[in-house]
């Protein structure tokens, strides 16, 4: 059955309660003992890690390197998924290595393309993926001029930071003045053309924005799995089209995201997303950690997390194929369990019950019969075809 595994998270997205429940139930019925740390006592990651632990807050990105050598060292962790200060960590695998610990990241010069969204546009576009017009902005008059030329083409502008996750900071401009219809209801991703504008011009430093076209569904979200030999393992779309998900290995998506998984070296797992413009799909964004969204690709029976970690540990998962697609869905929440003692702590059956998940999906069930997901998915009562799955991607996450 092989020695047990240790696997760490560091501050991470609440979602990835998910890929620890996966973890556990890997098929190979390996013990895995997961490891999470955070900064935010309540988060759900703590709640469900075997060891558990607050992280010191206001370390420098290098201290942090000290900080995390150290967890690996005195906790004996094998595979580490860095999200926190991910650029930086990748910096010093040799060191992580030294100590027994295999990082599940990609490479540093991987890490940097993609965490400036400038930087990746250029350089996907020299590989002939289509991206969308961009503008990087810093100023008011810049921003004028990009939302000027995306309007005379026919588009509505939108802007969202150049570094950046989650869909934090994305809006919408609009040219109608601030009214009432902007307080009514629900908060709107629209904002005023003339108030940002205002708000830059009394800005005491620039920001580095990326302006572009609002892009329409669907949204693909293509979850890779890379060796460091640089073979895709995986590659499988998630597809969202408003409130109905599904899945798709359609070429459209699936063979831009092999491209740049191979060409950029993005080892173990990542995550790429499309939408469209007009016709045409285009890449949306490129991230280098596995997606909020992953362990949806359970209801086509992959266990992509334990494919992963095998991988870190030097061994091989051989291609991962989805038996099946899953059939369409949407997500609800639901409630996961938070600590109820301070930190540190270590959990044992003994002192620390963990309570059963109240709700389960379907598709999970005729996976692995365990109870997992605290946010199920609901199957849309008339699927699609394969070919025409209904169109999912991640939401913003909760860190």
């Amino acid at each position: 059955m092989g020695s047990r595994v240790r696997v760490w998270l560091n501050r991470t997205y609440a979602e990835n309660v998910f890929f620890m429940d996966q973890l556990r139930r890997n098929p190979c019925g390996r013990a895995v003992e997961i490891h999470a740390t955070h900064g935010d006592a309540d988060s759900p990651i703590l709640a469900a890690a075997d060891v558990a632990a607050l992280e010191p807050e206001g370390l420098s990105p290098a201290a942090y390197v000290e900080y995390a050598l150290d967890q690996c060292a005195r906790h004996s962790i094998d595979v580490f998924v860095p999200v926190l200060h991910q650029a930086t960590l990748v910096e010093h695998r040799e060191e992580f290595a030294a100590v027994g610990t295999a990082l599940l990241a990609p490479p540093a010069e991987a890490v940097h393309t993609f965490q400036d969204k400038v930087i990746a546009y250029e350089a996907v576009e020299k590989l002939g993926i289509p991206a969308p017009p961009w503008w990087r902005v810093r100023t008011a008059e810049e921003l004028v001029t990009a939302v000027d030329a995306l309007e005379a083409d026919g588009h509505k502008a939108c802007f969202k930071p150049a570094s950046g996750a989650g869909g934090v900071g994305f809006r919408i401009i609009t040219r109608t003045p601030f009214s009432l219809m902007h307080l009514n209801g629900f908060p709107s991703p629209y904002v005023p053309l003339d108030m940002v504008v205002e708000a830059l011009e009394q800005a005491d430093e620039p920001v580095d924005w990326l302006v572009m076209p609002r892009l329409e569904q669907p949204e693909v979200s293509v979850d890779c799995l890379t060796g460091p030999d640089g073979r895709v393992r995986m590659a499988v779309g998630r597809t969202k089209n408003g409130r109905r998900r599904g899945f798709t290995l359609d070429p459209r998506w699936i063979e831009p995201s092999r491209l740049l998984a191979e060409s950029f070296g993005l080892h173990y797992l990542t995550n790429i997303q499309f939408r469209m413009l007009g016709d045409e799909p285009v890449l949306m964004d490129v991230n280098t950690r596995p997606a909020g969204g992953l362990h949806q690709l359970s209801q086509c029976g992959i266990n992509a997390p334990w494919a992963a970690v095998r991988l870190a540990l030097g061994e091989e998962p051989g291609d991962v194929v989805p038996p099946f697609l899953g059939q369409d869905y949407t997500v609800i929440a639901g409630p996961r369990a938070v600590r109820p003692v301070s930190l540190p702590q270590q959990r044992t059956d003994l002192d620390l019950p963990v309570p059963p998940a109240t709700t389960t999906t379907a598709a999970e069930a005729a996976v692995d019969a365990q109870p997992a997901q605290a946010a199920q998915t609901t199957q849309a009562p008339h699927p699609a075809q394969a070919a025409q799955a209904a169109q999912t991607s991640d939401s913003p996450l909760t860190v």
